[in-house]
């Protein structure tokens, strides 16, 4: 049996979703399932609201928590890429809102959702905090330009993770940050962009989430900051 407790936060998303069935399923741990909207019930998991555009919801959540068993994993399986805003395709189409919609939260929100879970971390085993993350986010993968805003929201995630594992490490030495990037999933994200894309590379969202849980699992606090792919491959930043 598995010690302490599983987060998840974006539940009601399609790879959040799938992440949380499984950790339910396998029945060892408690899992708390968190959602701005109204997810439906999952088996073995405890739903709970959170926004993360509003802070207070992630204190409240986090002290809902802080009274059962302390959290080894969590994971924010939250993002956003076009919502009645597609991305841009050349810097012609740059706006600070459409930017500030990204920032928003595909970094500042799994940012301040750190703030306060970190500290429900025990300091004295494994532990870890993962975002999903994306490969457009990567500066030196870079070579086809566009997706201004995404990109950049992802890259502002990666180096938020990479400096949170170096302030972690000092008090959680087996504790492990990371992004995960989860590939093309079947998923309304990705659903306008999925007509390029091979089927094979094309994936579901059980299959997403039972490959990111096993890149987690095999996991070390060497490999804290990183960003991985859901092959374990390792994304340049």
């Amino acid at each position: 049996m598995r010690t302490g407790s599983a987060i998840i936060v974006g539940v009601s998303g399609g790879v959040g979703r799938a992440l949380a069935q499984q950790l339910g399923q396998a029945g060892d741990r408690v899992v708390h399932g968190l959602s701005r909207t109204p997810a439906a019930p999952i088996e073995g998991v405890t739903h709970g609201y959170l926004d993360l555009e509003d802070e207070a919801s992630m204190a409240a959540a986090a002290a809902r928590i802080a009274g059962g068993p302390a959290p080894t994993l969590v994971i924010v399986a939250t993002g956003v890429l076009h919502s009645g805003q597609t991305p841009e395709r050349s810097w012609r189409e740059l706006s600070a809102e459409h930017l500030m919609r990204d920032y928003r939260i595909n970094a500042v929100g799994p940012a301040l959702a750190a703030r306060h879970f970190l500290p429900l971390l025990p300091r004295d085993e494994r532990a870890v905090f993962a975002a999903l993350s994306a490969r457009v986010g990567s500066i030196g993968d870079n070579r086809l330009g566009g997706w201004h805003s995404y990109r950049a929201s992802k890259a502002a995630l990666n180096m938020i993770l990479k400096t949170l594992s170096v302030e972690l490490a000092r008090t959680h030495p087996q504790a492990v940050v990371a992004g995960l990037h989860p590939g093309t999933v079947d998923t309304a994200l990705s659903a306008p962009f999925q007509r390029g894309v091979k089927p094979e590379k094309l994936f579901s969202p059980a299959f997403s989430a039972a490959s990111l849980l096993t890149v987690i699992e095999g996991l070390t606090p060497a490999d804290s900051g990183g960003v991985f792919a859901w092959d374990s491959a390792r994304i340049p930043e």
